[in-house]
Parts: C-alpha cells; sequence; structure tokens
C-alpha cells in the first residue's frame, strides 16, 4: 500500500537522491551520484533552495519509508530546465526508487501532483523526457503532450484545466 504526502523541508535530501534517479531510468548502476548532480549547475537548479515560493511536491510512502518523489517548480528565461516552456510554467521532476518500479506509485505520484498543481490554480505543468523511457507512455496516458522535441527527447505539457 503506497500513501501520498506533501513534501516538506525536511525532505530536501530525499528530494536530492530522487532527483539522482531522474536521468538513470536505465537498468544498471547511476552514472552519476546525488553529490556529482548537484556540482552540475543545470541540474542543481531543479532543488536548489527547495521551498522557495512556487516550488510544491509531494512523496509516496510505503510502510512509512519513502519510495518516490514528484515535484514542481518554476525557472526562469534566462536559467531554464530541461523542459522549459515559459515562466509561468511549472516543470515536473518525478522518480521512483527502482525496486518500486513498475507498481503504480509513479502513475499515483503524477496524478497527486496534477491534483496539487490545480488547486495551487497552475494552468499547466511541462516535462522533459528521452524519447526511449518508458515513462514516456505514462506521461502520454495522463494527458501530456509533445509540444516540441528532437531525435532523443521531448518537452510535453499538459494543460489542467482541460482534464
Amino acid at each position: 500500500m503506497v500513501t501520498i504526502r506533501s513534501a516538506s523541508q525536511a525532505d530536501e535530501a530525499f528530494l536530492q537522491a530522487m532527483s539522482a534517479l531522474t536521468g538513470s531510468w536505465r537498468p544498471g548502476p547511476s552514472p552519476s551520484g546525488p553529490e556529482e548532480l548537484a556540482a552540475d549547475p543545470h541540474h542543481a537548479r531543479y532543488l536548489e533552495g527547495w521551498g522557495r515560493e512556487g516550488d510544491a511536491g509531494i512523496v509516496a510512502e510505503q510502510n512509512g519509508r519513502p519510495v518516490g518523489a514528484a515535484w514542481y517548480r518554476t525557472f526562469s528565461v534566462s536559467e531554464p530546465g530541461y523542459g522549459f516552456l515559459d515562466p509561468e510554467t511549472p516543470e515536473i521532476s518525478i522518480a521512483v526508487d527502482p525496486d518500486q518500479r513498475g507498481r503504480g506509485v509513479g502513475t499515483a505520484l503524477l496524478r497527486a501532483l496534477c491534483e496539487r498543481a490545480r488547486r495551487d490554480g497552475i494552468a499547466a505543468l511541462s516535462l522533459s523526457v528521452e524519447r526511449d523511457n518508458p515513462a514516456l507512455q505514462l506521461y502520454e496516458r495522463l494527458g501530456f503532450v509533445e509540444v516540441e522535441g528532437t531525435a532523443d527527447a521531448c518537452t510535453m505539457r499538459v494543460d489542467l484545466d482541460a482534464e
């Protein structure tokens, strides 16, 4: 049984660990650990100063242990995220413990995060995903549509008032 709760400032270390998993969805050892990613300015901006205005996140727990997280944050034109569309559209990050993947945790997280954004008055969310990532099917199933892309990755958007 998985429960979903709001992320708090106390979850920052767990969010950092989950952030390291966002780009390591392929089987095998992760090419970068949390420390390396935190040192990468582009990757670090997804959690740097967590808890700032507009940040929101949720954590999935199983038997009281965190097993996944999803969060959103807005970016500026001068310092965009990978899935940046505009300064008003927050970008999602989501990760699930590798041992819990394929069990509906990601679906539960994404649905709950979209609902949180709706309650916060946000009109749309965006994300970036590599084309060979199996999560692409999850995003499409939950209403995300490709708005731009390359041969390897795409940026997707979901309109929250249209759901």
